[in-house]
């Protein structure tokens, strides 16, 4: 089946209809608007410097539930020793040029000046959060990702200091978690993410939590 390439119209198609690799559609743009229609239907932009945006809902889909965190012994004694400073919405966007940085340094990043910009534009707009691991002042871990309703989407992490982004994670999953988290979308399957509990489940499941616990945002 050929992939669809969007125009300028605000629309997608079904969910359900990707390739075997969960390619939705391609072009269009990075628009609030559409990304925040995106979110709302369980789809994500993926791709790199040189390509047109690539859309993508992968089934089965890569999740974490708050309840089932799985915090370590040897991350309980991190956190017991208070060995980083957990910020929220501190550093927005250092946090997302030193996710950049990173995955250029080692394959290249996805995380174009056009990623940045819209996700700068969503924190502004209280969409986009991020959460920032501090260790003598320094920035050394940290998140960033766009929540929805009850739902967390996580885009991108990054670390200088072992354990770092692991401790900004479980530092934003326990405090969206308080103020009524329900389901993190992790999108893609990391074995990081995975030995916090993060597991795959049906794209249909995951759907339907995102239309019980995300709703309708009203668009741009």
């Amino acid at each position: 089946m050929p992939i669809p390439f969007l125009t300028d119209e605000l629309v997608f198609p079904p969910s359900h209809q990707t390739t075997k690799d969960g390619i939705l559609a391609m072009g269009g743009d990075l628009s609030p608007a559409r990304l925040l229609l995106a979110y709302q239907k369980g789809i994500f932009p993926w791709f790199n410097e040189d390509e047109p945006p690539i859309w993508w809902c992968p089934d089965p889909r890569f999740v974490l539930f708050p309840s089932e965190l799985y915090i370590s012994k040897s991350m309980k004694q991190l956190f017991r020793k208070q060995v980083f400073t957990i910020t929220y919405n501190r550093a927005f966007a250092d946090v997302i040029h030193h996710c950049g940085a990173i995955r250029q340094h080692r394959e290249g990043t996805w995380i174009s000046d056009e990623i940045k910009n819209a996700y700068q534009t969503l924190h502004e707009m209280g969409y986009a959060i991020s959460a920032e691991a501090w260790q003598d002042d320094q920035l050394v871990g940290g998140l960033y990702g766009v929540r929805l309703g009850s739902v967390f989407f996580g885009e991108s992490m990054f670390s200088t200091v072992s354990n770092a982004s692991k401790y900004a994670f479980i530092s934003l999953t326990n405090s969206l978690q308080e103020q009524g988290l329900t389901l993190i979308d992790c999108q893609v399957y990391t074995e990081h993410l995975e030995s916090l509990g993060a597991r795959m489940i049906d794209r249909r499941e995951f759907l339907t939590h995102l239309e019980q616990e995300v709703g309708t945002i009203p668009l741009i």
